[in-house]
Order: C-alpha cells, then structure tokens, then sequence
C-alpha cells in the first residue's frame, strides 16, 4: 500500500493525474472541484473522493471511512 501526494497547481491537473497513478488507486480532491461544471462531474463520475477541507472533521470522516473500506476490502 502507498499514498501518492500531489500539490497540483491548478484544478485542471487532477484530470492529468487520473490519467497516470495507477488502476487501483482513487484520488481525493478537494470538495470545491465538484462544483466546477463539466470537470466537476467527470471527477463525480470517475470516482474521485471529495473532502470539505473548511470543515476538519467532515474530512477526517471521509477519509477514516475510506481507510476502513480498504481494509475491509483488502484493497491497497
């Protein structure tokens, strides 16, 4: 198991990084990108995680619940 961490530049760069990391790997965006029209969707539908980086809390839900499905599923 790794985790890959990318300070993109731009939203736009998330789209480019889907494209490279491997199969197996799911990113996770900040939520804002999903109210970013077409991009904002075809993140939605790729399956991009998205974390309210305003509200800690909420995110560190999202992400502990991504942490668990993993183990669950025997995922890397």
């Amino acid at each position: 198991p790794y985790v890959i961490v990318c300070n993109h530049q731009a939203s736009l760069d998330l789209m480019g990084m889907v494209e490279v990391i491997p199969d197996r790997c799911v990113p996770i965006a900040k939520k804002e990108i999903m109210y970013m029209g077409t991009v904002g969707w075809a993140c939605w539908l790729s399956g991009i995680i998205f974390i309210d980086r305003h509200k800690r809390e909420d995110a560190i839900n999202v992400i502990s619940q991504t942490a668990r499905t993993m183990r669950h599923e025997n995922v890397r």
